[in-house]
Parts: C-alpha cells; sequence; structure tokens
C-alpha cells in the first residue's frame, strides 16, 4: 500500500474537532468503558505529563494524577471514539514537552505554575465547516430559481401586505360593533 492510501484512511479516522492539549494542562478526561452489554462514563483528572504526534491519526496524551499516595498513568489515543471527551482545566506555564521528571517528585517539588487562559474559549471547539461543493447549474435549474425570486417580495412588500390599510381596519371596527350589538 502506498503513503498516500494510509494516509487517507487514517484522516478518515481523525475526529473533527478536537481541544489543543498541551504538557502541563491538567484535564479531565472522559472515557466509555463497555461493561457487559452497557457502556458507561468514566472521568480521570490529572497532568498531561507528555503529548505525542500531535498532528497524526495515533496522537496520544499520558495523563499522571496521585491517588493515596499513589502515582497513576493512563494514556490516550485523541481520536479514539471512545474518548468522549477532553476538558482542559488548568494551563501550566513549562518548558518541555516530556514532563516524565514529576514521577520521581512529590509534594510541592511537584507543582506547576499556573498561567491565565480563557477556559471557555479553550474547551468550546466546534467542527470547522467543510466547503461543499455545489453541483454543476443546468438551464433548467436557473430558470426555476429566476422564477421563484421574481414571485418572492421583498421585506417592504410583505410588511406593507400584513398590515391592514385605514379602509380595512375600520371594516373591521365596524364588524366587531356589530358583533358586540347582537350579543
Amino acid at each position: 500500500m502506498s503513503f498516500s492510501v494510509l494516509k487517507e484512511i487514517g484522516d478518515a479516522q481523525k475526529k473533527k474537532a478536537i481541544v489543543d492539549v498541551r504538557s502541563g494542562d491538567t484535564v479531565r478526561v472522559t472515557q466509555k468503558i463497555k461493561e457487559g452489554n452497557k457502556f458507561r462514563l468514566q472521568t480521570f483528572e490529572g497532568v498531561v505529563i507528555r503529548v505525542d504526534r500531535k498532528e497524526s491519526h495515533t496522537a496520544r496524551i499520558v495523563v499522571r494524577k496521585v491517588t493515596s499516595g499513589v502515582g497513576v498513568e493512563k494514556s490516550y489515543l485523541i481520536h479514539s471514539p471512545l474518548v468522549e471527551k477532553i476538558e482542559i482545566v488548568r494551563r501550566a506555564k513549562v518548558r518541555r514537552n516530556n514532563l516524565t521528571y514529576l514521577r520521581e517528585r512529590s509534594g510541592k517539588s511537584a507543582r506547576l505554575t499556573s498561567k491565565d487562559f480563557d477556559r471557555n474559549a479553550v474547551n468550546n471547539v466546534e467542527i470547522p465547516e467543510e466547503p461543499a461543493e455545489a453541483p454543476a447549474e443546468t438551464e433548467a435549474d436557473t430558470e426555476t430559481t429566476t422564477e421563484t425570486e421574481t414571485a418572492t417580495n421583498t421585506p417592504e412588500e410583505a410588511k406593507a401586505a400584513e398590515t391592514p390599510t385605514n379602509e380595512q381596519s375600520e371594516e373591521s371596527k365596524n364588524n366587531t360593533k356589530d358583533t358586540d350589538e347582537t350579543k
């Protein structure tokens, strides 16, 4: 197989919109877990200590947290269908891509200095719209569009058609008076 075919297959597996995750971010990863024939969602919150192949369909992050004095690391494929959502909770100032030195540290020495960021803007990722290819128009299509365009009214004409004229409003008032008198 050629490289271009493999690239097409890999790009088809990519998610359309993902969060820009960097090393040093504290993230909350929501993952689907299958138990029997049911799925449940499990969250894992920790510090991203490694980001691999960010532009590839095999992009991966390693998230670490310390629970009850024991360090736990999980590796997530970003484009996996089992990863529901990745939310950035905090962003820290780091100067390395691999923060594996945090494994040996504990307490205050394992803390990272946080930096300000717009949490809503980072986490609200919209799917980019792909430009749809317009089908070639035939002569019959152009004729029908011009007919419908001429049949539609401008907003001013539509508003004038909706508002009653003075004569119509007087007639409606008289009709209401007649109905009141008959009661």
